[in-house]
């Protein structure tokens, strides 16, 4: 009889106890805002009025201002007008990211037709770096909300596309062949047999997309916006404020973070046989 060492931290067969991997969840913040504090505390020792690292005191200081206080120019409080405009654009964008690509791979990864007519032009499409073609698109679109919406839109949907392509390809063909031999129709097969089982895939992948979302929204707000996160960012760096520009990152990782945890729990709950 095999006698298994298991152990906290190291080794295949680890086995931390639930208060231990609460612990090891936690460190990296605790030594990252430590470090900073440290940092922040030599740098205005030497000199009080520098703004490179400001101080817990200061950062407090610049949340009050724009999130709990008016603007004299526009009367509006800064932080949740910013979020409001960014956050239309970002669920615009990845909405209609998300259904364009989700018809689209479903249906290539069932049908020879559209996959010959469609993959080989997304990969193309994929291939684009969409920073790239920021200029083209404002061009095109305006430098309004569209504009920002189809940078995410083109940015996000590829990815979609054929990660639903691959989703579907890997269902067995003989539970296609049945749903056939017993009477389906092709569009039945579509959307009542594959369908259901790719759409936690969809989530899943939209939830990856995010951060790629954030990248391009942030990137089309500070070249031209008049309101957003990114736009409040490239704003205020003129200003050398890295109070608020440590705050505004803060609050979008925070953002970020609750929409990844939201569709991993809806997954978990909707779907707890869905296994990535």
């Amino acid at each position: 009889m095999i006698k298994k060492n298991k152990t906290w931290f190291f080794g295949l067969h680890a086995d931390p106890p639930k208060m231990f991997r609460v612990i090891l969840a936690i460190l990296p913040f605790v030594i990252l805002i430590g470090v900073y504090l440290v940092a922040s505390d030599i740098r205005h020792r030497e000199n009080p009025q520098d703004k490179l690292l400001p101080t817990i005191a200061k950062i407090g200081k610049a949340l009050k201002k724009v999130a709990f206080t008016e603007d004299k120019r526009t009367g509006d409080y800064l932080l949740w007008t910013d979020t409001i405009s960014s956050l239309k654009r970002i669920v615009t964008g990845i909405l209609l990211s998300a259904c364009v690509g989700f018809v689209l791979g479903l249906n290539m990864g069932l049908l020879p037709g559209i996959r010959g007519l469609s993959l080989t032009f997304i990969t193309f499409i994929a291939n684009i770096p969409p920073l790239a073609i920021l200029p083209i698109l404002f061009i095109s679109f305006g430098v309004g909300e569209l504009g920002k919406v189809m940078l995410i839109f083109l940015g996000t949907f590829p990815l979609i596309a054929r990660d639903i392509h691959l989703a579907v390809k890997k269902i067995p063909r003989e539970m296609i062949v049945k749903a056939l031999t017993l009477g389906a129709s092709q569009f039945g097969v579509i959307y009542r047999v594959v369908y259901p089982q790719v759409l936690p895939r969809l989530i899943d992948t939209v939830r990856l997309s995010l951060g790629s979302a954030w990248l391009f929204l942030i990137a089309s707000e500070a070249i031209a916006a008049q309101s957003g996160l990114g736009y409040r960012i490239f704003l205020v760096r003129r200003y050398l404020s890295m109070d608020v520009i440590i705050l505004y990152v803060g609050w979008i990782t925070f953002l970020a973070s609750i929409a990844d945890f939201m569709l991993r729990k809806w997954i978990a709950v909707r779907y707890p046989w869905y296994n990535p």
